[in-house]
């Protein structure tokens, strides 16, 4: 298995971890500012590619950083910045990147430097210039604490930071010396137009006329292709008279202005007079939307009187064709998305018409809608495509947040919102980013007492998960206080659940159960059925649990499991499964305990639920044990450690679920010896998450037999599992001594 952690003796065919994007197309020319960034880099801890938008700044980045990728032991992550408008959400952003969980009571920035101190990793920051300043705070920050690290930047500006080296990415070269063309910008060119016009062949006259048009527009990268897009419909001379008449019209604007700005926006300009009005109109309206987003979403947002519904498949279609918009095809279908200067352009004109205001209100209306509509579906068999849609237009989603917050009058939308997507918080590994909208949102006093009474709980809930047992307390506190006085039934018994699961984590068993069995009876009277009530069932089974009602804790998730079958539900299933294997596993049953959280993992794995995960984990490693694998459960210790570090605080802090781990990890100690435990332990924080979840799932026969007590521990010794990355077991030899 590949570590995620810096693992020089690792296998040779272990990939470097890293979430670089394939390459969709081929990468043309740059030879020689290849060399010399990749020289910068083995020189500086912090390169910045500097140059104006559409001049080819990403592509380089990411074509060195992948040159440069086995210099890094711990890998080379992109962080995209394109997307990301508010600068508080800047280590969130990054620590995502990362796959950095942000359950933890650390800010992400802290969490993002603490794992970053003592790995050898390239950092790609892409897109700096609209959020430099707290770009630059970052990167010194990182670097200063993490002497490992090194951070290639892209930004229309230098960052300004101590020990920055810059370097100005030109245009491709369009002129040798003796003024003939030089192939790159020429074969960009022509490569890109291929892709519109198949087949298409290219003689010495047209590849002159070609290089002509690639020194008009400066050899702008982004400039070309949006040229060879319209290959579709003109032939290379009519671009190049068409230009012309652009140059005149659009060439008017600021002497001072650097020319390959002049350049691109000539380009940019030009491709939009060449737009049909719909055309116009639809890219304007378009710019609203933050990173991708599908049709169904520009149908909504983008219809008007002059564009209906009906036509802008077929106007998103000829956007494609001009290059203007970009075709991706994923497992959930075909997306949209306009590059960073295309949107920037487009949003300007539709500043011009005065109709942002309304388009912006329209988008927003359509990812609340979006959130309401996964909350709704989050019961049922459709999660997982639920979790994956709100993932991908999370974007959207942030900036539909902001809209509601800054909108005057409008905050209680926001707290709407916040609150719905309670099941985006805590089941995908979003906590942080969570408390963040929900303490916005908060602070500011809508005027809609249910909207507020949601976000309260939400916020309650996400706390206690958190270990902020302070701020939990006096959010759900508040929110009770105003459910009774406003006279809702449905906040107060949400309130009163989620104080259950507070006293829950806190060691107050028997408080715990009596409130949680309180809110299910208000649940059930209200006739209130969703994954929040099933977890509330599961809760009181764990309460149940601890205090030693084994048989009771089944007969609740033995129903929770009756339902969740009924009504598709998967993700509060996993913790009726823990809780099932808990109670099999102290029942002396390992056959089914591991069976059950086997199943367990794989589901929470699916949602990225890391608190489902690291429980999973921690009692697999406690079946384990007792099945007699030592070594595999020492690496599943150390794997729960590492995880538990992005969770927050280990077990909760709570005696009843950190008993049993002491108690294992004791007879591991004592079975595999001081050093063997470590060498195990260690391997298992160097492992990353997906490696221990498919690590788990490979078992290497039955259970061994137990140890004996007379033997010497050097005896008992096993290897560290092959499944990660160490060696097969070796029975002990035998000979006189036995």
């Amino acid at each position: 298995m590949c570590a995620h952690a810096s693992t020089r003796d690792a296998p040779a065919v272990c990939r470097r971890p890293g979430n670089l994007p394939a390459e969709l197309n081929r990468f043309i020319g740059r030879g020689p500012e290849l060399a010399e960034v990749d020289a910068l880099m083995r020189g500086a801890r912090l390169v910045t590619l500097t140059g104006p938008g559409g001049v080819g700044k990403t592509r380089l980045a990411l074509r060195a950083a992948a040159a440069a990728k086995d210099r890094f032991h711990d890998g080379v992550w992109l962080v995209d910045l394109s997307v990301l408008r508010d600068p508080e959400l800047l280590g969130h952003a990054a620590a995502e990147a990362l796959g950095l969980a942000d359950r933890t009571t650390r800010t992400p920035r802290e969490a993002l430097a603490e794992h970053l101190a003592g790995l050898e990793s390239l950092l790609v920051l892409d897109t700096c210039e609209h959020l430099v300043e707290a770009c630059a705070d970052l990167v010194a920050e990182l670097l200063r604490r993490a002497p490992r690290l090194r951070v290639l930047a892209t930004s229309r500006q230098p960052l300004r930071v101590c020990g920055e080296h810059s370097f100005t990415v030109p245009p491709l070269p369009v002129a040798q010396d003796c003024g003939r063309p030089v192939a790159d910008a020429v074969e960009l060119f022509v490569e890109r137009a291929r892709a519109v016009v198949p087949g298409l062949t290219v003689n010495d006259r047209e590849r002159a006329r070609i290089a002509e048009l690639c020194r008009r527009l400066d050899g702008i990268p982004l400039a070309l292709e949006l040229a060879a897009g319209r290959m579709r419909a003109l032939s290379v001379e009519q671009l190049l008279e068409r230009l012309d008449d652009r140059f005149r019209l659009l060439t008017g604007g600021s002497r001072s202005a650097q020319p390959h700005h002049r350049a691109l926006r000539t380009a940019i300009g030009w491709s939009h007079e060449l737009c049909s009005p719909a055309e116009r109109l639809l890219w304007a309206r378009l710019s609203v939307f933050a990173g991708g987003f599908d049709l169904e979403a520009a149908e909504y947002v983008c219809a008007c009187v002059e564009l209906p519904a009906q036509d802008v498949l077929d106007v998103v279609g000829e956007l494609v064709a001009k290059s203007i918009a970009v075709r991706e095809e994923g497992p959930a279908g075909v997306r949209y998305r306009l590059l960073d200067t295309v949107r920037e352009y487009g949003a300007n004109w539709l500043a011009v018409t005065g109709d942002a205001e309304r388009v912006q209100r329209r988008h927003r209306d359509w990812y609340l809608g979006l959130a309401t509509w996964g909350e709704v579906d989050w019961f049922g068999p459709r999660q997982v495509e639920v979790a994956a849609r709100i993932e991908r237009d999370f974007p959207n989603m942030r900036v539909a947040l902001e809209y509601s917050l800054t909108t005057p009058d409008e905050a209680h939308l926001c707290q709407y919102m916040a609150g719905t997507l309670w099941f985006y918080w805590v089941g995908c590994g979003r906590l942080a980013e969570g408390l963040h909208w929900l303490t916005r949102a908060l602070e500011v006093d809508g005027r809609h007492y249910r909207a507020r009474a949601k976000a309260l709980w939400v916020a309650g809930y996400v706390a206690i998960l958190r270990g902020e047992t302070v701020r939990a307390t006096d959010l759900l506190h508040e929110c009770e206080a105003r459910a009774l006085h406003e006279g809702d039934p449905v906040a107060a018994a949400y309130a009163l659940h989620r104080l259950g699961c507070l006293a829950l984590v806190t060691d107050d068993m028997a408080r715990a159960e009596e409130l949680i069995r309180e809110a299910l009876h208000e649940y059930r009277a209200m006739g209130e059925l969703n994954s929040n009530v099933i977890m509330a069932q599961n809760e009181l089974a764990m309460a149940v649990a601890f205090q030693g009602r084994l048989d009771e804790a089944v007969a609740l998730c033995d129903d929770v499991r009756e339902v969740c079958r009924d009504h598709g539900e998967r993700w509060a299933l996993a913790y009726a499964l823990y809780v099932l294997g808990h109670s099999a596993w102290a029942s002396g049953d390992l056959p089914r305990a591991r069976a059950l959280v086997r199943e367990c993992l794989d589901i929470s794995h699916s949602f990225r639920d890391l608190v489902g995960i690291v429980l999973a984990v921690e009692l697999l490693a406690q079946v384990t044990e007792g099945e007699g694998h030592a070594g595999e459960a020492a690496v599943l210790l150390g794997a729960a450690s590492r995880i538990w570090n992005t969770v927050g605080l280990p077990l909760f802090g709570c005696r009843h679920f950190k008993g049993p781990h002491v108690l294992c990890e004791q007879r591991l100690r004592a079975r595999l010896g001081e050093s063997a435990y470590e060498e195990a332990f260690a391997r298992g924080r160097s492992l990353g998450l997906d490696d221990v979840v498919a690590g788990a799932g490979q078992r290497r026969g039955g259970p061994q037999r137990p140890p004996d007590p007379e033997r010497a521990p050097a005896a008992d010794q096993e290897g560290i599992p092959a499944q990660y990355g160490g060696e097969p077991a070796v029975s002990p030899p035998t000979g006189t001594a036995d």
